[in-house]
């Protein structure tokens, strides 16, 4: 799995959050890409990560294809507006640019039902020109105030979760001067499991 985008500082936060969350070795790295809107290569900065079970849960969230240009919208980050907030940065930040001099952002995709997709959210204009493989989308800053935003429920649980049955619940006296409760929890056949995406693990 691969994010590549402009900023290294950026990147270097990604990096940090998907280790911090999920224990793999994301390593930062220099590269440069091709931009056919520009015509030539472009320096940016990559960080990526080999994990099946990773993709196959992404996979599961968001959807996607292998051509850019099959991928349809992920609806799950309308969950929200912080989600989708989060989304629109992101996904601006690979494929788009700060519109100079103007209180906005441009967002450039050959994918035009994707940019369809995404201008109804925000409440935007969008036509694809007539002549050429890329489309501009305008994306202004105060888009939140149109109030076009709709958040939609999408369910967040792996496919392979599953509810359990609690065995046995015993107290363990605790040690210190303030009386309080502390429960351990014996995981049997696997130690660890996943609590809103945090990864926990059985106490030693």
């Amino acid at each position: 799995m691969s994010l590549v985008v402009n900023e290294e500082y950026f990147a270097a936060r990604y990096a940090t959050a998907l280790t911090a969350c999920t224990g793999l070795p994301a390593r930062l790295e220099a590269v440069t890409r091709p931009s056919g809107y520009l015509k030539r290569d472009l320096p940016g900065f990559r960080v990526r990560v080999v994990s099946s079970y990773l993709s196959d849960a992404l996979r599961h969230y968001a959807g996607g294809d292998a051509h850019h240009l099959r991928q349809a919208f992920p609806r799950v980050v309308l969950r929200d507006i912080d989600t989708f907030d989060g989304f629109l940065d992101g996904y601006i930040e690979g494929d788009g640019c700060r519109a100079k001099g103007q209180g906005g952002r441009h967002v450039v995709s050959a994918n035009v039902p994707f940019l369809e997709e995404l201008a109804q959210i925000i409440g935007a204009r969008f036509t694809p020109p007539k002549r050429g493989l890329r489309s501009q989308l305008y994306v202004t800053d105060g888009w939140a105030g149109r109030g076009t935003f709709a958040p939609e429920e999408h369910p967040l649980d792996p496919p392979e979760s599953s509810w359990i049955k609690v065995q046995e619940v015993r107290p363990r006296p605790a040690l210190g001067t303030k009386p309080f409760t502390f429960y351990g929890y014996r995981l049997a056949p696997y130690p660890t499991f996943l609590v809103n995406g945090h990864l926990v693990r059985e106490p030693w």
